[in-house]
């Protein structure tokens, strides 16, 4: 399986795979020889069961990510959609002419999710994919959670917001139609602003 590795990180590996005749990705956690072995097994458990439920209640949120087809709890596996497309960082890069648009639809993305109480945890545009037929996507919830409050929803506003910032700095207005798009969309919108900046006032004084 190793020759199918398409991306590794400090927590798991993604391969390709093919799962019932299906172009597929299974992420695999695997084990940590530093942590004590009940630790790190219950720890593998606990972080791929997260992850499965936040796909899950993101799918009915409205939000397109990866369906998800098997579980392996022991191996701290999942298998799932193989999602067909374009990073979002590399559209903006090869077609800033379109950012306007490609920023409205992450702006409606997340407020969809954000209404849904769920946080990602990782908004970055790299985990942002437009798919095969024009669909904004998301990806990677390994550091995401459901039920949150505002708290959650001002660090994913706060962390894309610096996204922008170092990987898009030339694109004018980008982060802001975003925003835009997002107050449009989202229920708490205002309260949600107003938690970015108090999480920004804390980072002056730490």
């Amino acid at each position: 399986m190793e020759s199918n590795e398409i991306g590794r990180g400090a927590e798991a590996t993604v391969y390709r795979t093919t799962y019932r005749n299906r172009n597929a990705v299974v992420k695999h956690r695997e084990p940590k020889g530093y942590r004590h072995p009940d630790l790190d097994r219950h720890l593998r458990i606990a972080r791929t069961k997260t992850e499965v439920r936040v796909m899950i209640d993101a799918r009915a949120a409205g939000v397109r990510s990866p369906v998800v087809y098997d579980v392996d709890l022991e191996d701290g596996s999942i298998t799932m959609e193989y999602l067909k497309g374009t990073s979002v960082k590399d559209a903006l890069d090869e077609h800033p002419e379109d950012a306007d648009v490609i920023c409205t639809m992450i702006g409606q993305m997340i407020a969809k999710l954000h209404n849904g109480k769920i946080c990602h945890g990782d908004l970055t545009t790299s985990n942002m994919i437009i798919d095969e037929h024009g669909n904004m996507c998301l990806i990677d919830f390994s550091l995401g959670d459901t039920r949150i409050g505002l708290e959650e929803m001002g660090v994913d506003i706060r962390l894309l917001e610096r996204a922008f910032t170092s990987a898009h700095s030339t694109i004018e207005g980008a982060f802001h139609n975003v925003i835009e798009a997002y107050s449009k969309d989202m229920k708490q919108s205002k309260q949600v602003l107003a938690k970015v900046e108090e999480i920004k006032g804390r980072a002056r004084y730490t």
